[in-house]
């Protein structure tokens, strides 16, 4: 298939992200899925076993209600805080 047909790349820049769970996770890139050709964000745990996941960077970019608030899923962390921990 050639990118001429490639579906949107919706983008997650890389960088320090905090769920609003309070974990922290580093973002590597946004690749696609082979199969279907969705858009994922590739993050690395920084916790733990410091892990590799993926998800959709659509749902990775949304915001959720918690508590009646509206927030993002993730939150990158501000220039002065991009140092991995």
């Amino acid at each position: 298939m050639s990118n001429d047909h490639l579906p949107p790349l919706i983008t997650t820049a890389p960088g320090l992200y905090e769920h609003y769970k309070g974990m922290r996770y580093q973002v590597l890139d946004t690749v696609r899925h082979s199969e279907t050709l969705e858009p994922m964000t590739l993050y690395r745990a920084l916790y733990g076993e410091y892990g590799l996941w993926v998800r959709p960077a659509a749902m990775f970019n949304e915001t959720v209600v918690i508590d009646g608030v509206e927030r993002p899923r993730f939150r990158r962390l501000p220039e002065d805080q991009q140092k991995p921990a």
